[in-house]
């Protein structure tokens, strides 16, 4: 298939301190340890407490700055539901070294459930739709706009067409139904703040305890069921039901639809874009699993 996207710039322990000092002189002397790197962003750990955030491609600067416009407004509305989120300490301008915007944000405590055994999340499915509940509010007129998370998905449908059409026919002929599903359903009614990249690497856990959500570069305002797709990414069966039942009756039987159909969307991207990365390929390997075996929510 293809490899994820590669870095376009890539800073070295000096270089990122150079830009520390540029917003926080006083940090700039702190430890600094690089922990992590996805798609879009790499951080490195400052000191025991932040976290430095920084784009590794032009594609996902808009992001940075994406989260240090929406995660002031956002971030009361998550911590009602007692999950805590990177809002901005300081926000970084581009330099002449760097491009790009930047931000030092906190170091959240807990650890990312990517790759924890599915049965495991079902202690926390119930304050994930909790926290959903506070997060789904109506969005702003100046919300972040992003033209691929939360869009109908008839907007998405010759990307995902094109990825199913190189994925093998194990793969993608049981997820090819759960997409024209969502295409076939009754549309959104409504457009509210949604995370935008709800996936288990962006989920905290503390223990048995949902701690954080975090990388709210997509944030947007749109469809809600781009957000409840995580049913089918994090839970299996029962943590699903649990999940879905702690919502009540705030979502519509066409939104889980939706949602399902994102879910298969996101299990076709990994599969056919996470060659280097075998633990975002065995998420959309396992997603695909879980919705082959279980075909309603």
């Amino acid at each position: 298939m293809a490899d994820s996207p590669g870095a376009e710039l890539t800073l070295d322990e000096n270089d990122v301190r150079e830009l520390v000092r540029t917003v926080a002189p006083e940090l700039a002397a702190l430890p600094l340890t690089r922990v992590a790197e996805g798609w879009d962003n790499v951080t490195w750990r400052l000191g025991p407490n932040l976290a430095v955030r920084i784009p590794r491609r032009e594609q996902a600067a808009p992001l940075i700055r994406h989260e240090q416009h929406a995660l002031p407004l956002i971030a009361m509305q998550l911590a009602t539901a007692s999950v805590r989120t990177p809002l901005p300490v300081f926000a970084g301008s581009p330099t002449p070294q760097f491009p790009w915007p930047w931000s030092i944000v906190p170091w959240l405590p807990g650890r990312q459930t990517l790759g924890r055994p599915r049965r495991d999340n079902t202690a926390w499915a119930a304050q994930l739709a909790a926290a959903l509940l506070a997060l789904h509010d109506e969005g702003p007129t100046d919300a972040p706009t992003n033209p691929v998370r939360g869009v109908p998905l008839a907007a998405r449908d010759d990307s995902i067409r094109s990825r199913l059409a190189a994925l093998p026919a194990t793969i993608a002929d049981p997820l090819a139904p759960h997409w024209q599903s969502g295409l076939d359903a009754a549309p959104a009614t409504e457009s509210v703040w949604i995370h935008g990249d709800l996936h288990p690497g962006n989920i905290l856990v503390d223990g048995d305890r949902l701690s954080a959500l975090i990388d709210f570069g997509d944030v947007t305002s749109g469809d809600p069921a781009y957000d409840l797709a995580i049913g089918w990414l994090a839970f299996d069966g029962e943590g699903r039901h649990v999940f879905r039942r702690a919502t009540g009756r705030r979502y519509d039987e066409a939104t889980w639809v939706r949602a399902r159909a994102w879910a298969a969307a996101v299990a076709i991207t990994l599969c056919h874009s996470s060659d280097d990365r075998a633990d975002l390929r065995a998420l959309g390997d396992q997603t695909a699993v879980e919705l082959r075996e279980r075909m309603s929510p």
